[in-house]
């Protein structure tokens, strides 16, 4: 796919479901010239007429319809993934490693990890824990 194709798709998409340029530009928050520039540069590397314009309206041609019907839910369901992996960033995700002494793991650490979370992540905990002779031991937790 030739970069850019995906925006001008998304271009031809809104000017195909609002049935005007000047209202898919503001909804795109572009300008009305630079979006039909876009269209018609569209429509020439596929060598394709997918809109009618008038002076009162635009739709698609037979060609813009199949398109529309084809390509736009491919496209809703890549943006509503994209949506979607944007709520990972919220949860924390990983392994976190502490070194601490047996005393603090076992009242501290071991009593506040066994209670049940509701905010449930992806993570791992792997603990060090020495002991007051200065021998360790570790114990990986998930």
């Amino acid at each position: 796919m030739q970069r850019g194709n995906l925006d001008d798709l998304l271009a031809f998409m809104a000017v195909a479901r609002e049935g005007s340029f000047t209202k898919a530009a503001a909804k795109l928050g572009v300008s009305q010239s630079a979006l039909s520039y876009t269209i018609k540069e569209l429509e020439v590397r596929l060598n394709l007429r997918l809109l009618t314009r008038t002076t009162r309206s635009v739709s698609p041609t037979e060609a813009g319809e199949r398109l529309l019907r084809n390509v736009g839910p491919r496209l809703e369901e890549i943006e509503t993934e994209l949506e979607a992996l944007g709520e990972l960033r919220e949860k924390p995700a990983g392994t976190i490693r502490i070194t601490t002494l047996e005393f603090a793991a076992d009242s501290i650490l071991v009593p506040k990890l066994a209670k049940p979370s509701t905010t449930a992540s992806p993570t791992s905990l792997h603990s060090v824990t020495t002991q007051a002779s200065g021998t360790a031991s570790r114990s990986p937790r998930t």
